[in-house]
């Protein structure tokens, strides 16, 4: 099942479902009116809408054709952003770039932070530069979006809690890290609104390669009409959603409609590309003892997506441009 949030004029939007090609939508508001409410009410209203879907899929009912632009973000606001950063291979770049090293407990304890989750960027709004000392920069990632967890849950039984998938551009001022965490209480303004592909996809809609709590496919970012990077989501993603899922339990509950993102995918194999600046920047530095490749600038555009074995986006496209703030 695939579904959408068409904006409205309202701030959560109106839910759709839409066809496994992307091309319609049919409106499921009677339903469920929002995203949020059918994740609120998904025992009850999830398979209706499922039924809705088999109907716009099967040609039953009609559909309107898809226009992207008119769609926001799966979830306009959500109750909670978190964002992990599951691909190892990232971090240990990160810190070999700086001359650090990787904490002890890398492979053991997720490195978590918690973002802002009121204002969500849909898949082709544009991204304000407000300083280019900032260093403003792309991350290419894959998400899971949350129905209720209980409190100390496992990863054995963490499945039950991931209702959706989808992907999103966690945008980053990579000038503006170093200080912040230099505090020693994480990031803020280092990181602005996240912009999320337009539809989210039940897990049995990529079949064998969701599994384990991963994605088994590639995330291609194409930078200013170039592809920069086609890396696999699925071997080095370190730890699962499922695994994410138990570390961020073991204190509290989350409610439906929290986001949970994997992180920057990186691939030890460096023919498969980037999935944000940064990355590159730290080859750079590791192999010329500087970076070269400059962040975003004005003008430049950023196209993130995932394909499946037909070329269709299973997700539809995150295709934004960085604009004057």
């Amino acid at each position: 099942m695939k579904l959408g949030t068409l904006r409205d004029g309202t701030r959560d939007g109106r839910l759709v479902v839409v066809s496994r090609d992307g091309s319609r939508w049919a409106g499921a508001e009677d339903i469920a009116p929002t995203l949020q409410r059918a994740l609120d009410e998904w025992d009850l209203v999830g398979p209706r809408l499922r039924g809705r879907f088999e109907a716009l899929q099967a040609g039953q009912i009609p559909g309107k054709p898809v226009d992207v632009t008119a769609f926001g973000p799966p979830l306009p606001r959500a109750y909670e952003w978190i964002d992990g950063s599951a691909y190892l291979n990232h971090v240990r770049l990160v810190r070999k770039a700086r001359g650090a090293e990787p904490p002890p407990t890398l492979e053991t304890d997720p490195l978590i932070y918690q973002g802002g989750s009121g204002h969500l960027l849909g898949p082709t709004e544009d991204i304000p530069l407000i300083d280019p000392a900032w260093g403003l920069d792309f991350e290419a990632e894959v998400v899971a979006i949350l129905g209720d967890v209980r409190r100390g849950t496992k990863a054995d039984h963490a499945a039950e809690c991931v209702r959706l998938l989808t992907i999103c551009n966690d945008v980053s001022l990579r000038g503006l890290i170093p200080g912040e965490l230099a505090k020693g209480f994480g990031f803020f303004v280092s990181k602005p609104a996240t912009a999320f592909a337009p539809f989210a996809i039940t897990p049995e809609e990529l079949g064998p390669d969701y599994r384990d709590g991963r994605i088994h496919r590639t995330l291609r970012s194409v930078y200013n009409e170039e592809l920069v990077g086609d890396v696999h989501a699925g071997p080095e993603m370190h730890f699962s959603f499922h695994q994410l899922i138990e570390h961020i339990a073991q204190s509290r509950a989350f409610t439906a409609g929290t986001l949970l993102g994997s992180g920057t995918i990186s691939n030890e194999d460096r023919s498969a590309g980037i999935s944000c600046l940064a990355e590159r920047r730290m080859i750079e530095t590791i192999e010329n003892g500087q970076p070269e490749t400059p962040f975003m600038k004005v003008g430049d555009t950023i196209r993130i997506e995932m394909l499946d074995d037909a070329g269709t986006s299973i997700f539809g496209t995150i295709d934004q441009k960085v604009v004057e703030g």
